[in-house]
């Protein structure tokens, strides 16, 4: 839904047969920088017939993201053929806890792009929502909840969601992508004090319960093995695979029906560059307390890189120490060079290889075959 604001005539809003993802893929591919001005598309002159407004709009949107700003649009809608289903069957519990700054907004974040295309941003997200992709091919059963990252502030929604699922339904797995409500929803930095503020209540914890609960719940109907069901997250949503692999016995919220009663202990883990798993802690190579690693943890898969200047590569370290003593299967990967939030955009780096790495410890973990 876009909308516009002008003469009384032009306050309007459109449904567009579009593939927003696709347009916004195709824009950020887009090098020229123009000046263009949109102020002809409420002009008395506009051409007000339906099919070509979605044209002017369609133009006026590519003008826009191929400045040097960033475009916002409201609302994120998955591509066509996917649909949104909200979590919660009312209002979500602990509602009061996150605080949004306005209505839900899509981002187009050009000043730091990643693989030189730009990254796609969900923020003020109060109605938590999780998208199904089904498996291209032969499904393997296996199913995978994705927690993108953006600092419990915002989403990395294509960078950390869409893109993982392009990747997990081309190797036959469900991709159920978690747009969890944000901000403030899990520790978050903030700029005024310089400090990690923890939230008022773990909503983010308690989405992501929620929704390993409903896939399991759902199993059969979406044709997934109620056994194969994992996390996979990126940055703050590594945080998340963490915390819910160490908060699966009862539920942070008062469970509202019969999905709750399914399990929410992921039957592995993936977390990818995570961070907060230092915080509240004095010594070095201490693991943060909120995050008590058993031996019911599930198996574990770490990537980071050492030059990660945003959480350090000793998050993955301190999990990788706290997992083994435990007795948790894990395997980890750190490399020299990578950065942060790199996802799985291909670089000169050898850490972009590492989905093959992922793949090939699904199989050893008995997850995927050979």
């Amino acid at each position: 839904m876009i909308r516009l604001n002008g003469p009384k005539w032009c306050e309007f809003a459109l449904n567009l047969d579009l593939n927003w993802n696709a347009l916004l893929d195709a824009i950020s591919t887009c090098h020229v920088a123009t000046g263009p001005s949109i102020a002809w598309l409420c002009s008395p002159r506009t051409p007000r017939r339906v099919g070509e407004m979605k044209s002017l709009l369609f133009v006026a949107v590519l003008a826009l993201t191929c400045t040097g700003v960033n475009a916002q649009m409201a609302g994120w809608r998955p591509s066509p053929g996917h649909e949104q289903i909200a979590i919660w069957p009312g209002t979500p519990p602990d509602a009061g806890a996150v605080i949004p700054k306005g209505p839900e907004t899509v981002t187009v974040y050009k000043d730091n792009p990643v693989a030189g295309k730009p990254v796609i941003g969900v923020s003020n997200v109060t109605i938590p929502t999780m998208t199904v992709y089904s498996p291209n091919g032969k499904n393997t059963g296996v199913a995978m909840v994705v927690f993108p990252g953006g600092g419990y502030t915002d989403l990395a929604i294509d960078l950390e969601g869409t893109e993982v699922c392009d990747w997990l339904t081309s190797r036959g797995m469900t991709c159920v992508l978690l747009k969890y409500r944000v901000p403030d929803s899990g520790p978050a930095w903030h700029d005024d004090c310089k400090c990690n503020i923890h939230p008022k209540a773990p909503t983010a914890l308690e989405d992501a319960q929620r929704t390993v609960g409903l896939v399991r719940f759902h199993a059969a109907e979406w044709h997934i093995d109620a056994h194969k069901v994992g996390v996979i997250g990126f940055s703050a949503g590594g945080h998340m695979v963490a915390d819910i692999s160490t908060h699966f016995d009862k539920r942070a919220y008062k469970p509202v029906d019969a999905a709750d009663k399914e399990s929410c202990r992921p039957d592995f883990a993936l977390a990818i560059y995570p961070g907060h798993l230092r915080e509240n802690t004095k010594k070095d190579f201490d693991l943060n307390p909120l995050v008590p690693v058993t031996h019911d943890t599930p198996p574990t898969f770490l990537v980071q890189a050492e030059d990660d200047h945003v959480d350090g590569v000793i998050q993955s370290l301190v999990y990788y120490i706290a997992l083994k003593n435990a007795g948790v299967p894990v395997e980890m990967h750190l490399y020299a060079q990578g950065g942060h939030a790199f996802g799985l955009r291909r670089s000169k780096f050898p850490i972009t290889a590492w989905p093959e790495l992922a793949e090939k410890w699904l199989v050893t973990i008995g997850m995927l075959s050979q």
